[in-house]
């Protein structure tokens, strides 16, 4: 069985992270695997390049010219399954399926964005879904936004799979013991977007006691979006003097390492689908604090989701947890690592998604 990877990029981002990692599971189950691109983005392009998982890259700035190379591409390659994720890349897929395909198409949800409740476009795109063999979310917010928007859609065609997170290489010689240090570090891996809230965790930080904050310290990790986010948190770093608490680092290819070294993992956005980071995390054993959007309130404890609009809540949230002993720590970080081993391993992931490609 032949199977066409589309995106539209290899950028650093979680879906793109996670077709990825799925590509070469396929290929590990002995699926012949192809991806198929229409942005100069490169980032996993090495990860693909190691398990020689060929990339063609359709780079056509007239958007016309694109769709139509692309569909030229897509039925070049004659695949037996399609399996496209984001919003462009699954109405490209659909569409060159017109006016027959002899593929299966399994197009996947992965950002649970209110804002397809306002946009004419994003709810045309998911029109289109009706022509989908399967409609893929990674959560179940997002599939009922979804459904919502197309309320055409049968529950048959609609499925749930979580993201995948590999125990092998991510809980891999990991010691389930650790002591928390003098200085509690928290991380963050996300982009700088509007989105991903970094005002509001600089807001709560603000408001924590000089104690706390003496003896906090949040490494965000992640690449500068063109909004203006960025700009505005350094600003309001600056604003409160937090410079010894809140530092930016760009995107890093050692996730695990620095999640290993810290002592929680925290995602501050005002919506996701469901974020890698989150799971990846959890199978590290690590304490997580995330906002209460996507699924996160059936995942982790409610102890550790905040509003992400209330800063006083986050900071709630912060204090408490940075006050924890090793072993308060430790038994949050296994109680995770137990859930990310039934909701996200591999192989019931992939077996998830090689079933659809079957049925």
């Amino acid at each position: 069985m032949k199977i066409l990877c589309f995106i539209d990029s290899l950028g650093s981002g979680g879906a793109q992270r996670q077709l990825v990692e799925l590509a070469k599971g396929f290929q590990d189950y002995g699926y012949e695997v192809v991806f198929l691109v229409y942005h100069e983005e490169n980032f996993f392009k090495p990860d693909l390049d190691r398990y020689k998982i060929p990339v063609k890259a359709i780079l056509e700035k007239s958007y016309l010219k694109r769709f139509l190379k692309l569909r030229k591409a897509i039925r070049a390659e004659n695949p037996d399954v399609v399996l496209s994720f984001l919003d462009s890349a699954n109405f490209m897929a659909t569409l060159s399926g017109f006016p027959h395909r002899k593929w299966k198409l399994i197009v996947s949800e992965r950002s649970a964005s209110p804002n397809i409740f306002r946009s004419f476009k994003l709810k045309f795109y998911r029109l289109f879904h009706l022509f989908a063999n399967y409609v893929v979310a990674n959560s179940t917010a997002n599939l009922e936004i979804i459904k919502k928007v197309n309320p055409f859609l049968s529950d048959e065609k609609c499925k749930v799979i979580y993201n995948m997170v590999d125990e092998k290489i991510w809980h891999n010689n990991i010691t389930d013991n650790y002591e928390r240090k003098d200085v509690f570090n928290l991380v963050v891996f996300s982009s700088h977007q509007y989105l991903k809230n970094a005002k509001g965790m600089i807001e709560a930080v603000h408001l924590l006691s000089d104690e706390i904050k003496s003896k906090l310290k949040i490494d965000w990790y992640g690449i500068k979006s063109p909004d203006n986010s960025y700009d505005d948190a350094k600003l309001l770093i600056k604003k409160y003097n937090l410079h010894k608490n809140i530092e930016f680092f760009a995107p890093t290819d050692s996730v695990k390492d620095l999640m290993i070294a810290s002592d929680c993992v925290g995602l501050f956005s005002y919506y996701e689908g469901l974020p890698n980071v989150v799971c990846e995390a959890m199978m590290l054993n690590r304490p997580v604090i995330a906002s209460n959007i996507s699924d996160l309130h059936l995942i982790l404890q409610k102890d550790y989701i905040f509003n992400p609009y209330n800063p006083r809540d986050i900071a709630e949230v912060i204090s408490n947890l940075t006050q924890l002993n090793s072993a308060d720590l430790m038994k949050i970080g296994n109680r995770n690592l137990k859930v990310a081993r039934v909701l996200f391993e591999k192989e019931k992931i992939i077996n998830s998604y090689i079933k659809l490609f079957s049925a």
